[in-house]
């Protein structure tokens, strides 16, 4: 909504409304919290949540989740509208926090498959872990401060929004295959990477030494024996780093061969002596 037609446009409310509402949509950014309203106008929480509410009702605004608001196009027929861009609302309700996982892969174009499901990776602890929020659909995941490395500032209109770099997408996707849609879904990924110009095995295993999750080794050096052999210094980085007990190559898929050398139960398929398709 551009703001220089805001004022003309606002039909249905009141000159005073008309002007409160311009200048919040002036001096926001995509979204509009109870906070923003009550700083912009000068009016207590309460009085921002009771316009906002009004203004919903109205069909200006549209609620995302409670204060939380989006403005309405004014080409829309309805306020009942889809998020124009989830990253904007994943930002303005995790941060902080970084698009990852599918969702960074798609971003990168590691991946031709289409993921619905928006991957969010966040310091914060919320007790929905899978909200469907305007008919889009949010995996949340939790991470630790220091955790928060290999990302990259993207915009997003007028708003930065985090990604995760390519190789700290692979990292993640390699210490929670399911942040890759399985293993196999990671697999594809991680060849992609490796043909893709920003492949770069060192930076993985830098990575991949700062989350400090030592399943990741296992499994990378398992899979670049399988698909990359050629690089056999990055195996051994793999194998040098690898921590006591067992781990499983994806722990949503059963486990009936234990590779003694990644201490990696895999799959049956997965221990035949052959590259994958």
């Amino acid at each position: 909504m551009h703001s220089g037609y805001i004022m003309e446009s606002i039909a249905g409310l009141g000159k005073a409304d008309r002007e409160r509402l311009s200048a919040i949509l002036r001096g926001t950014k995509g979204t509009v919290s109870v906070k923003d309203a009550a700083e912009i106008l000068g009016v207590s929480s309460v009085t921002a949540s009771k316009m906002l509410s009004r203004w919903s009702k109205k069909g200006w605004l549209s609620r995302v989740r409670q204060g939380l608001y989006i403005p309405v196009p004014l080409e829309s027929r309805t306020a009942d509208i889809p998020l124009e861009d989830p990253w904007l609302v994943a930002e303005r309700l995790y941060s902080p926090c970084y698009i990852g996982g599918w969702s960074a892969a798609e971003y990168w174009d590691l991946t031709e498959q289409i993921f619905r499901t928006v991957i969010v990776l966040t310091t914060q602890k919320p007790r929905d872990r899978k909200p469907r929020i305007k008919e889009t659909d949010f995996l949340v995941r939790t991470v630790s401060e220091k955790a928060m490395f290999g990302l990259k500032p993207v915009w997003r209109g007028q708003v930065k929004v985090s990604v995760s770099e390519p190789a700290r997408t692979l990292v993640d996707m390699l210490s929670v295959p399911s942040l890759g849609g399985g293993i196999r879904s990671t697999v594809d990924i991680l060849n992609n990477y490796l043909r893709s110009e920003t492949g770069n095995l060192g930076l993985l295993i830098e990575y991949a030494d700062r989350l400090g999750n030592g399943s990741v080794f296992k499994r990378l050096g398992f899979l670049l024996e399988r698909i990359a052999s050629e690089n056999s210094l990055f195996i051994d980085a793999c194998r040098e780093r690898m921590t006591a007990g067992n781990a499983k190559l994806d722990p949503k898929l059963g486990a009936d061969r234990l590779i003694t050398r990644w201490r990696l139960w895999v799959p049956l398929g997965w221990a035949e002596e052959r590259p994958l398709d």
